[in-house]
């Protein structure tokens, strides 16, 4: 008799962590990954793939020996369960593309939904993509109460093509597929259990409790002798939706706008409708067909890309894992304005108390009850439970006082953009805040080096750009100033994780990396409205490239107005023009486009053209037609350009690191994988050739070719891949 110990502790994995000193009568290893146990006439196939037990080969093979050695030798149920912290995971991503090995997936489930007796999927963690679509196989699946379960291939620009297309509408019915399919949400065991997804919650939230939970239900399947219900014969909840085409044309009405330029929730739905129109096996093949189109293309291949970036991302070479990070406790904030009030909430949310200053009661009152509001916008919406309103609200403090800062663990400046304020602040913070505390500046664009200079402990400061709204925008750019500390620069991007943002370092220069590339492509626009292109061709151009909108549309959002002053205006620039004439943006109804004041829809309007026009001429500046392509080149090609002198001084440091500050700050599209990305599909060779004949037909230093993007193309290099 093989005596199996207590689990370990949380984070830890090993062999034998799921039972708490239950006895098994045997314990057989199948693979490197799986092994089996018995307990009385119960088999047990246990997978144990560090760290989310991913669907590897191995894992494959051992899950379809282990089903068939259990089988015959005799056990009257099994019951497939896993160590660690979760159930199967989903895929081994690094496998795409790869030769299959081992059993495939499909084989692993036909002996599940097959075997003569009861199968028990036992779930803890996540049963997330191919880790639901076995569970799905299974003739019952048990949870614990802390269990997640989801389809999220969507967001690698795929489906799931094992077969969860087809059953998990089966289970859960037609309506909630296309919900969690087409975003890739995961759901709770509670909702699970109350559509139908699984048949049991265990009472303890603790493993060891799941796999007796999972035991005894397999032994009542036994006693009771259960159905061997295979959720393929299950016809009941997709009835319903068969032949009702207004349901599924409803339905991608309602996600065209999020959905807008992808593949991957267009095949999620059809492969839905497969399952509610055809037969099983008829369904499985409309997904296999869709499936392989979307593997093979070129949007999965940018949203495989983009996950893998964001992980690297993390990553800062010169600072090893061990290197000693900030206990961060409490966080204070200094601006309770938009940035500021948005940089609170993120802190709050994770648990961490706040100190949020202001410079007169007024101000920070009016900066408070926009966050309340935000958090009671989110209650209203079902984001966060009501009572989360008044817990998160309780752990931000508000103050007039700076000397408040004094116990704080991080400060975070949130002012208004002018370097002379912000150094006098850090000479202010200097002499309140503890030793140690880190200092960061919400920057987007000074010299962070600047303001460390003026403390008494520039190792300890730290530019933390967050992008607005910042308690929605998942981007922050961290900016490493020359004497940075290691601990400071592990602290930032440790707490950039924790609450919730995807962190990248980069290094000091104007604008950094996203708005020094941005530089570029708004130079070029203002240039060709100029020229003879509209501001709604070229917003339009963006758009369709797969931007949520284009540079003219942001400004009228964001306000013509924001740094203008009348008295000091002198008609000298468009914008200067425009606000002249009364046009102030969204905010007036009137910018570069006319607003319905009640849907805020656009629309091109001819007046702003002819002021356009006229300043033109007034210029001695040519009008010509400019077609879309020149429009999207003149955009994007600088912002590449741009790109490769990042790289080439070691601001960034890999071209992967600009693809996720671009998609996750600045709206590129994520099935475009990003500007270093998708400059390497359209070929360096052709976009250094435009460059250099751009440079000398229009002239400007982001037109000047970049010597990193000359020598890759010649090289046949690449920009996603470089690193320094």
């Amino acid at each position: 008799m093989a005596s199996v110990r207590q689990p370990l502790e949380s984070g830890q994995h090993g062999g034998d962590c799921l039972t708490d000193e239950v006895t098994a009568t045997s314990a057989t290893t199948i693979s490197e990954s799986v092994r089996l146990e018995t307990e009385g006439d119960v088999a047990l196939v246990i997978v144990d793939n560090p760290p989310v037990n991913a669907l590897s080969s191995h894992v494959r093979q051992g899950l379809f020996d282990g089903l068939n050695r259990a089988v015959s030798d005799g056990a009257k149920a099994i019951v497939v369960i896993c160590d660690g912290r979760t159930f199967i995971a989903g895929a081994d991503i690094s496998e795409f593309g790869s030769a299959m090995k081992g059993a495939s997936l499909q084989q692993v489930q036909a002996a599940m939904e097959d075997a003569p007796v009861p199968v028990i999927a036992a779930i803890h963690g996540t049963a997330l993509g191919g880790g639901l679509e076995v569970a799905l196989c299974a003739h019952y699946r048990v949870a614990v109460s802390s269990a997640k379960f989801g389809l999220p291939e969507v967001n690698l620009g795929l489906l799931p093509g094992a077969g969860g297309t087809q059953r998990l509408p089966r289970l859960v019915g037609v309506p909630m597929a296309l919900e969690m399919m087409t975003s890739g949400r995961h759901i709770s065991s509670t909702e699970a259990l109350d559509n139908g997804l699984i048949d049991e919650v265990t009472a303890t939230d603790d493993v060891a409790g799941l796999r007796a939970a999972a035991v005894a239900f397999a032994g009542r399947a036994v006693a009771e002798q259960l159905p061997l219900k295979r959720v393929r014969d299950r016809d009941d909840k997709v009835a319903a939706a068969k032949g009702d085409t207004e349901l599924f044309t409803t339905f991608r009405r309602s996600v065209a706008k999020k959905a807008r330029g992808f593949l991957a929730p267009e095949y999620n739905i059809q492969c839905i409708e497969a399952a509610a129109n055809l037969p099983f096996d008829e369904g499985l093949k409309v997904e296999s067909k869709l499936f392989v189109e979307l593997v093979t293309g070129s949007q999965s291949a940018a949203q495989r890309y983009a996950f893998f970036a964001e992980r690297a991302a993390n990553k800062i070479p010169d600072i090893g894992k061990d290197t000693p990070i900030l206990d961060i406790e409490r966080c204070g904030v200094l601006g309770a304005g938009t940035m500021g009030g948005g940089i609170a909430m993120n802190f709050a949310n994770v648990g961490i108390p706040v100190t949020i200053v202001e410079r007169n009661q007024e101000a920070l009152d009016k900066g408070l009850a926009v966050v309340r509001k935000n958090y009671e916008r989110s209650a209203s919406r079902g984001s966060i439970p009501a009572e989360a309103v008044e817990q998160r609200m309780a752990l931000i403090t508000g103050s007039t006082d700076k000397a408040d800062f004094a116990d704080c663990d991080i400060v975070i400046e949130a002012v208004f953009e002018d370097m002379e304020l912000k150094q006098s602040i850090f000479k202010e913070l200097d002499g309140i805040c503890k030793p140690g505390a880190l200092l960061a500046s919400n920057t987007s664009a000074l010299d962070v080096n600047k303001i460390a200079a003026v403390t008494s402990r520039p190792e300890s400061v730290i530019g933390m750009h967050f992008f607005s709204p910042a308690n929605v925008m998942k981007l922050l750019e961290n900016v490493r100033g020359d004497k940075s500390s290691d601990t400071v620069v592990a602290t930032t991007m440790a707490v950039g994780k924790r609450i919730g943002k995807i962190p990248v370092m980069v290094g000091v220069c104007p604008g950094f990396v996203g708005n020094r590339m941005l530089f570029s492509r708004g130079a070029e626009s203002e240039r060709m409205i100029l020229e003879g292109a509209t501001p709604a061709q070229v917003d339009r151009v963006l758009f369709d490239f797969g931007f949520p909108m284009g540079p003219f549309a942001m400004s009228d959002l964001a306000g013509l107005d924001i740094g203008w002053k009348e008295e000091k205006s002198s008609g000298s620039t468009i914008r200067e023009v425009l606000c002249e004439n009364g046009r102030r943006g969204q905010k007036n109804g009137r910018g570069y486009y006319t607003y319905d004041p009640e849907t805020r829809e656009s629309t091109p309007d001819p007046e702003v053209e002819q002021l356009i026009k006229d300043f033109a001429i007034g210029k001695g500046i040519e009008q010509r037609t400019i077609t879309d392509q020149e429009v999207l080149e003149r955009c994007l090609y600088p912002m590449v350009n741009e790109g490769a002198k990042i790289l080439d001084e070691g601001i960034a440091i890999r071209g992967s690191d600009i693809d996720v500050v671009w998609v996750n700050g600045y709206g590129w599209p994520v099935y475009r994988g990003g500007p270093m990305f998708w400059a390497d599909s359209v070929g360096l060779a052709e976009i250094a050739e435009k460059v250099q004949q751009y440079g000398e037909s229009l002239g400007g230093r982001h037109w000047e070719l970049s010597p990193l993007l000359r020598r890759l193309a010649d090289e046949s290099g690449a920009l996603h891949t470089f690193t320094n």
